[in-house]
């Protein structure tokens, strides 16, 4: 068999994207599980609840993206957030 001309017929995988799931620790049952680039969205959605509007989910989707944990954990206490790549 020839694996070269085999492995042309097997449909293209795109990858996926990785997905997070997000906690709100003020709202208790708000959990969330999206794509990084959702990230601001979702947590804008959960502040604007409380009336309240922060920079800083920018800010945790560029530390998730870019695997910078420790800034990300640090932005999520400031926002009220738990965040880890879910499962």
């Amino acid at each position: 068999m020839n694996t070269a001309k085999w492995r042309q017929h097997w449909p293209q995988r795109k990858p996926t994207a990785a997905i997070y799931q997000l906690t709100d620790r003020l709202h208790e049952g708000h959990v969330a599980r999206v794509p990084a680039n959702q990230i601001p969205e979702t947590v804008s959605a959960w502040l604007a609840e409380l009336g309240a509007h922060s920079p800083l989910v920018d800010d945790l989707e560029r530390a998730v993206r870019g695997g910078d944990w420790s800034t990300a954990h640090a932005l999520g206490e400031c926002l009220s957030i738990e965040i880890a790549p879910a499962d």
